[in-house]
Protein backbone atom coordinates (compact mmCIF):
# COMPACT_ATOMS: atom_id res chain seq x y z
CA UNK A 1 0.00 0.00 0.00
CA UNK A 2 1.40 3.40 -1.01
CA UNK A 3 2.15 5.95 1.67
CA UNK A 4 -0.02 9.03 2.03
CA UNK A 5 2.57 11.39 0.55
CA UNK A 6 2.97 9.13 -2.48
CA UNK A 7 -0.60 9.97 -3.44
CA UNK A 8 0.47 13.55 -4.12
CA UNK A 9 3.13 12.59 -6.67
CA UNK A 10 2.64 13.38 -10.35
CA UNK A 11 5.62 11.41 -11.63
CA UNK A 12 5.45 10.93 -15.40
CA UNK A 13 2.09 12.67 -15.79
CA UNK A 14 1.61 15.13 -18.66
CA UNK A 15 0.12 18.39 -17.40
CA UNK A 16 -1.28 20.94 -19.85
CA UNK A 17 -1.73 24.40 -18.34
CA UNK A 18 -3.35 26.85 -20.73
CA UNK A 19 -1.86 30.34 -20.84
CA UNK A 20 1.08 29.36 -18.62
CA UNK A 21 3.71 31.73 -19.98
CA UNK A 22 3.55 33.73 -16.74
CA UNK A 23 1.24 34.47 -13.82
CA UNK A 24 -0.66 31.82 -11.95
CA UNK A 25 -0.33 29.44 -14.88
CA UNK A 26 3.45 29.51 -14.56
CA UNK A 27 3.18 29.04 -10.80
CA UNK A 28 0.98 25.97 -11.24
CA UNK A 29 3.49 24.58 -13.74
CA UNK A 30 6.38 25.05 -11.31
CA UNK A 31 4.42 23.15 -8.66
CA UNK A 32 3.56 20.33 -11.06
CA UNK A 33 7.16 20.04 -12.24
CA UNK A 34 8.35 19.73 -8.65
CA UNK A 35 5.78 16.96 -8.16
CA UNK A 36 7.23 15.11 -11.16
CA UNK A 37 4.94 16.06 -14.05
CA UNK A 38 5.90 16.88 -17.64
CA UNK A 39 4.87 20.44 -18.45
CA UNK A 40 2.94 21.48 -21.55
CA UNK A 41 1.56 24.98 -22.13
CA UNK A 42 0.15 27.23 -24.82
CA UNK A 43 -0.37 30.94 -25.31
CA UNK A 44 -1.97 33.29 -27.79
CA UNK A 45 1.18 34.34 -29.69
CA UNK A 46 4.81 33.36 -30.19
CA UNK A 47 6.13 36.23 -28.10
CA UNK A 48 4.33 34.93 -25.03
CA UNK A 49 5.34 31.33 -25.75
CA UNK A 50 8.99 32.43 -26.01
CA UNK A 51 8.63 34.32 -22.75
CA UNK A 52 7.31 31.21 -21.06
CA UNK A 53 10.00 28.96 -22.49
CA UNK A 54 12.64 31.38 -21.22
CA UNK A 55 11.17 31.29 -17.71
CA UNK A 56 11.01 27.50 -17.67
CA UNK A 57 14.61 27.27 -18.89
CA UNK A 58 15.76 29.56 -16.07
CA UNK A 59 13.99 27.26 -13.61
CA UNK A 60 15.53 24.11 -15.05
CA UNK A 61 12.12 22.86 -16.17
CA UNK A 62 11.81 21.06 -19.49
CA UNK A 63 8.56 22.24 -21.06
CA UNK A 64 6.74 21.99 -24.38
CA UNK A 65 5.10 25.22 -25.50
CA UNK A 66 3.27 26.28 -28.65
CA UNK A 67 0.95 28.95 -29.99
CA UNK A 68 -2.69 27.97 -29.60
CA UNK A 69 -5.84 30.07 -29.17
CA UNK A 70 -8.14 28.27 -26.75
CA UNK A 71 -11.18 29.75 -28.51
CA UNK A 72 -10.23 28.10 -31.81
CA UNK A 73 -11.31 24.46 -31.81
CA UNK A 74 -9.17 23.52 -34.81
CA UNK A 75 -6.05 24.96 -33.18
CA UNK A 76 -6.82 23.20 -29.92
CA UNK A 77 -7.37 19.85 -31.65
CA UNK A 78 -4.04 20.18 -33.47
CA UNK A 79 -2.24 21.25 -30.29
CA UNK A 80 -3.51 18.20 -28.39
CA UNK A 81 -2.53 15.92 -31.28
CA UNK A 82 0.98 17.42 -31.40
CA UNK A 83 1.39 17.03 -27.63
CA UNK A 84 0.37 13.37 -27.77
CA UNK A 85 2.97 12.74 -30.48
CA UNK A 86 5.82 14.75 -28.96
CA UNK A 87 5.25 14.45 -25.20
CA UNK A 88 2.47 11.96 -24.50
CA UNK A 89 -1.25 11.77 -23.74
CA UNK A 90 -2.53 14.56 -21.51
CA UNK A 91 -3.31 13.38 -17.96
CA UNK A 92 -3.97 16.77 -16.37
CA UNK A 93 -5.66 19.81 -17.92
CA UNK A 94 -5.68 23.17 -16.14
CA UNK A 95 -8.02 25.65 -17.84
CA UNK A 96 -6.07 28.67 -16.63
CA UNK A 97 -6.39 31.02 -19.63
CA UNK A 98 -8.61 34.04 -19.16
CA UNK A 99 -9.23 37.74 -19.75
CA UNK A 100 -11.30 40.50 -18.19
CA UNK A 101 -12.79 43.74 -19.50
CA UNK A 102 -13.76 46.28 -16.84
CA UNK A 103 -16.64 48.10 -18.48
CA UNK A 104 -20.07 49.02 -17.07
CA UNK A 105 -22.59 46.56 -18.49
CA UNK A 106 -24.69 49.17 -20.30
CA UNK A 107 -21.55 50.53 -21.99
CA UNK A 108 -20.16 47.11 -23.00
CA UNK A 109 -20.55 46.11 -26.62
CA UNK A 110 -21.68 42.65 -27.62
CA UNK A 111 -18.26 42.12 -29.18
CA UNK A 112 -16.55 42.91 -25.86
CA UNK A 113 -18.96 40.63 -23.99
CA UNK A 114 -18.35 37.77 -26.40
CA UNK A 115 -14.57 38.19 -26.18
CA UNK A 116 -14.65 37.53 -22.42
CA UNK A 117 -17.17 34.69 -22.62
CA UNK A 118 -15.22 33.02 -25.43
CA UNK A 119 -11.89 32.92 -23.58
CA UNK A 120 -13.14 32.41 -20.01
CA UNK A 121 -15.96 29.93 -20.64
CA UNK A 122 -15.97 28.61 -24.19
CA UNK A 123 -12.20 28.06 -24.07
CA UNK A 124 -12.41 25.62 -21.13
CA UNK A 125 -15.27 23.82 -22.92
CA UNK A 126 -13.18 23.41 -26.09
CA UNK A 127 -10.03 22.30 -24.27
CA UNK A 128 -11.87 19.87 -21.99
CA UNK A 129 -13.76 18.42 -24.94
CA UNK A 130 -10.41 17.84 -26.70
CA UNK A 131 -8.82 15.80 -23.89
CA UNK A 132 -11.76 13.88 -22.40
CA UNK A 133 -11.96 11.12 -25.08
CA UNK A 134 -8.32 10.17 -24.53
CA UNK A 135 -8.78 10.29 -20.76
CA UNK A 136 -11.72 7.89 -21.07
CA UNK A 137 -9.67 5.45 -23.18
CA UNK A 138 -6.80 5.51 -20.68
CA UNK A 139 -8.97 5.09 -17.61
CA UNK A 140 -9.18 8.58 -16.15
CA UNK A 141 -7.76 12.07 -15.85
CA UNK A 142 -7.89 15.40 -14.06
CA UNK A 143 -9.43 18.67 -15.22
CA UNK A 144 -8.96 21.79 -13.10
CA UNK A 145 -10.80 24.99 -13.97
CA UNK A 146 -9.77 28.48 -12.94
CA UNK A 147 -12.84 29.90 -11.27
CA UNK A 148 -12.93 33.06 -9.17
CA UNK A 149 -14.74 34.67 -6.28
CA UNK A 150 -16.78 36.18 -9.10
CA UNK A 151 -18.17 32.66 -9.57
CA UNK A 152 -20.13 33.52 -6.41
CA UNK A 153 -20.18 37.31 -6.17
CA UNK A 154 -20.93 40.23 -8.43
CA UNK A 155 -19.05 43.51 -8.66
CA UNK A 156 -19.35 46.66 -10.73
CA UNK A 157 -17.89 46.65 -14.27
CA UNK A 158 -17.26 42.87 -14.47
CA UNK A 159 -20.58 41.53 -15.74
CA UNK A 160 -19.09 39.41 -18.54
CA UNK A 161 -16.30 38.07 -16.34
CA UNK A 162 -18.69 37.17 -13.50
CA UNK A 163 -21.09 35.52 -15.94
CA UNK A 164 -18.25 33.49 -17.47
CA UNK A 165 -16.86 32.41 -14.10
CA UNK A 166 -20.32 31.51 -12.84
CA UNK A 167 -20.81 29.45 -15.97
CA UNK A 168 -17.41 27.82 -15.50
CA UNK A 169 -18.44 26.73 -12.01
CA UNK A 170 -21.43 24.94 -13.48
CA UNK A 171 -19.36 23.48 -16.34
CA UNK A 172 -17.10 22.04 -13.64
CA UNK A 173 -20.06 20.33 -12.02
CA UNK A 174 -21.43 19.11 -15.33
CA UNK A 175 -18.15 17.54 -16.48
CA UNK A 176 -18.11 15.75 -13.12
CA UNK A 177 -21.70 14.58 -13.67
CA UNK A 178 -21.12 13.30 -17.20
CA UNK A 179 -17.64 11.82 -16.93
CA UNK A 180 -17.10 10.93 -13.29
CA UNK A 181 -18.07 7.36 -14.21
CA UNK A 182 -14.89 7.20 -16.31
CA UNK A 183 -12.65 8.15 -13.37
CA UNK A 184 -12.32 11.74 -14.56
CA UNK A 185 -12.29 14.30 -11.78
CA UNK A 186 -13.16 17.90 -12.65
CA UNK A 187 -12.72 20.49 -9.92
CA UNK A 188 -11.93 24.19 -9.77
CA UNK A 189 -9.73 26.64 -7.89
CA UNK A 190 -11.22 30.00 -6.92
CA UNK A 191 -8.43 32.42 -5.93
CA UNK A 192 -9.05 35.48 -3.82
CA UNK A 193 -6.94 38.63 -4.02
CA UNK A 194 -3.32 37.62 -4.60
CA UNK A 195 -0.32 39.92 -4.03
CA UNK A 196 1.70 40.40 -7.20
CA UNK A 197 4.17 43.01 -8.51
CA UNK A 198 1.34 44.50 -10.59
CA UNK A 199 -0.82 45.15 -7.54
CA UNK A 200 2.05 46.39 -5.36
CA UNK A 201 1.03 50.07 -5.82
CA UNK A 202 -2.40 49.21 -4.40
CA UNK A 203 -0.74 47.94 -1.23
CA UNK A 204 1.71 50.75 -0.55
CA UNK A 205 1.44 52.65 2.73
CA UNK A 206 0.37 56.21 1.90
CA UNK A 207 2.47 59.32 2.74
CA UNK A 208 0.24 60.05 5.73
CA UNK A 209 0.83 56.52 7.08
CA UNK A 210 -2.56 55.17 6.07
CA UNK A 211 -3.38 52.15 3.95
CA UNK A 212 -4.18 52.56 0.28
CA UNK A 213 -8.01 52.70 -0.02
CA UNK A 214 -8.18 49.50 -2.08
CA UNK A 215 -5.77 47.71 0.26
CA UNK A 216 -7.93 48.79 3.19
CA UNK A 217 -11.02 47.52 1.39
CA UNK A 218 -9.51 44.07 0.73
CA UNK A 219 -8.10 43.65 4.24
CA UNK A 220 -11.41 44.71 5.80
CA UNK A 221 -13.23 42.04 3.77
CA UNK A 222 -10.72 39.26 4.51
CA UNK A 223 -10.57 37.56 7.94
CA UNK A 224 -6.85 36.87 7.36
CA UNK A 225 -6.41 40.64 6.87
CA UNK A 226 -3.83 40.05 4.15
CA UNK A 227 -3.54 39.37 0.45
CA UNK A 228 -2.81 35.85 -0.67
CA UNK A 229 0.58 34.78 -2.02
CA UNK A 230 1.15 32.74 -5.17
CA UNK A 231 2.45 29.92 -3.00
CA UNK A 232 -0.94 29.74 -1.29
CA UNK A 233 -2.40 28.30 -4.51
CA UNK A 234 0.30 25.80 -5.46
CA UNK A 235 -0.47 23.10 -2.91
CA UNK A 236 -4.13 22.91 -3.86
CA UNK A 237 -3.23 22.79 -7.55
CA UNK A 238 -1.04 19.72 -6.94
CA UNK A 239 -3.64 18.09 -4.71
CA UNK A 240 -6.43 18.41 -7.29
CA UNK A 241 -4.14 17.00 -9.99
CA UNK A 242 -3.00 14.04 -7.89
CA UNK A 243 -4.43 10.64 -6.87
CA UNK A 244 -5.01 12.14 -3.41
CA UNK A 245 -8.14 13.83 -4.80
CA UNK A 246 -9.57 10.83 -6.67
CA UNK A 247 -12.85 10.92 -4.73
CA UNK A 248 -13.30 14.70 -4.94
CA UNK A 249 -15.32 15.79 -7.94
CA UNK A 250 -17.38 18.76 -9.10
CA UNK A 251 -16.09 21.08 -6.38
CA UNK A 252 -14.86 24.67 -6.39
CA UNK A 253 -12.27 25.31 -3.67
CA UNK A 254 -11.82 28.98 -2.81
CA UNK A 255 -8.43 30.19 -1.59
CA UNK A 256 -9.47 33.62 -0.42
CA UNK A 257 -8.43 34.01 3.20
CA UNK A 258 -12.07 33.54 4.21
CA UNK A 259 -13.51 36.49 2.27
CA UNK A 260 -16.55 34.55 1.00
CA UNK A 261 -17.42 33.46 4.54
CA UNK A 262 -17.20 36.95 6.04
CA UNK A 263 -19.43 40.01 5.87
CA UNK A 264 -16.44 42.23 6.61
CA UNK A 265 -15.57 44.94 9.12
CA UNK A 266 -15.48 48.72 9.13
CA UNK A 267 -12.32 49.61 7.13
CA UNK A 268 -11.68 52.56 9.44
CA UNK A 269 -10.90 50.08 12.23
CA UNK A 270 -7.78 48.82 10.44
CA UNK A 271 -4.49 50.09 11.84
CA UNK A 272 -2.03 50.82 9.01
CA UNK A 273 0.96 50.52 11.36
CA UNK A 274 0.14 46.84 11.77
CA UNK A 275 0.94 46.24 8.10
CA UNK A 276 3.64 48.87 7.49
CA UNK A 277 6.51 46.42 7.84
CA UNK A 278 4.92 43.73 5.70
CA UNK A 279 6.83 42.95 2.53
CA UNK A 280 5.43 40.73 -0.16
CA UNK A 281 7.52 37.74 -1.13
CA UNK A 282 9.30 38.51 -4.38
CA UNK A 283 10.15 34.93 -5.29
CA UNK A 284 8.46 31.57 -5.38
CA UNK A 285 9.74 29.42 -2.57
CA UNK A 286 9.06 26.36 -4.66
CA UNK A 287 12.08 24.93 -6.45
CA UNK A 288 12.30 23.32 -9.84
CA UNK A 289 13.18 19.63 -9.89
CA UNK A 290 16.32 19.84 -12.04
CA UNK A 291 18.02 23.02 -10.91
CA UNK A 292 17.06 24.01 -7.43
CA UNK A 293 16.91 27.70 -8.12
CA UNK A 294 14.13 29.85 -6.76
CA UNK A 295 11.66 31.09 -9.33
CA UNK A 296 10.88 34.76 -9.50
CA UNK A 297 7.43 35.39 -8.19
CA UNK A 298 5.04 35.60 -11.07
CA UNK A 299 2.16 37.93 -11.60
CA UNK A 300 -1.41 36.87 -11.00
CA UNK A 301 -4.05 37.77 -13.52
CA UNK A 302 -6.64 36.85 -10.97
CA UNK A 303 -5.67 39.89 -8.96
CA UNK A 304 -5.16 42.08 -11.98
CA UNK A 305 -8.72 41.27 -12.93
CA UNK A 306 -9.98 42.63 -9.65
CA UNK A 307 -8.09 45.92 -9.79
CA UNK A 308 -10.43 48.93 -9.72
CA UNK A 309 -9.35 50.52 -13.03
CA UNK A 310 -12.12 50.50 -15.66
CA UNK A 311 -9.97 49.73 -18.69
CA UNK A 312 -10.48 46.82 -21.02
CA UNK A 313 -7.91 44.09 -20.57
CA UNK A 314 -5.90 43.06 -23.60
CA UNK A 315 -6.87 39.60 -24.77
CA UNK A 316 -4.52 37.00 -23.44
CA UNK A 317 -4.62 33.32 -22.81
CA UNK A 318 -3.03 33.48 -19.36
CA UNK A 319 -5.05 33.78 -16.25
CA UNK A 320 -4.48 34.02 -13.78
Amino acid sequence: MAGVLDKFKLTGKVAWITGASYGLGLAYAVAYAEAGAKIVFNDINQELVDRGMSEYKKLGIKAYGAVCDVTNEKQVTKFVSDVEKKVGPIDILVNNAGIIKRIPMTEMTLEQWNAVINVDLTGPFICSKAVIPSMIKRGGGKIINACSMMSELGRETVSAYAAAKGGLKMLTKNICSEYGQYNIQCNAIGPGYIATPQTAPLREIQPDGSLHPFDRFIRSKTPAQRWGETEDLMGLAVFLASPASDFINGQVVYIDGGILAYIGQDPSNLDASKFAKHKDKETLTKKAPAKKTAAKKTSSKTVTKKAPAKTAAKKSTSKK
